[in-house]
């Protein structure tokens, strides 16, 4: 299984596990990885795209995670800020394909990885 496939079904173990949890506040242990999560997310959303892959699947799958957090609109526009801070992150650095980026994507894969496995098994059912 590719390093991709393992995140992205990291990223909905974490969806669905967080999601069947009843409503938290805001201060949940779990918030500040999900919010980390979001910021990878944008990431990847910029730099797959600037090297080359096409489409939305990393807003896509942010766009997954806001669902199964049902989240009140405040948490939801933090959700949306730490996914846009990810993406705006990398706007001023990267304006092309390089090996740098490569290897960005390559840290920001392990990352979502770690923090999707750490959050769906700390907090998960």
């Amino acid at each position: 299984m590719s390093r991709k496939s393992v995140f992205l079904a990291t990223c909905l173990a974490v969806s669905t596990t967080v999601a069947a949890r009843p409503a938290l506040s805001a201060e949940a242990p779990f918030e500040p990885g999900l919010m980390r999560l979001a910021e990878v997310l944008g990431s990847l959303h910029f730099l797959r795209n600037l090297c080359g892959e096409k489409g939305d699947q990393w807003r896509v799958e942010m766009e997954k995670l806001i669902e199964s957090e049902n989240p009140n609109p405040e948490r939801r526009a933090r959700f949306i800020a730490s996914f846009n801070r990810g993406y705006r992150s990398f706007g001023g650095t990267y304006t092309q394909c390089t090996a740098s980026a490569t290897e960005a994507i390559s840290r920001y894969m392990k990352e979502g990885e770690t923090l999707s496995r750490d959050i769906a098994s700390r907090y998960g059912n």
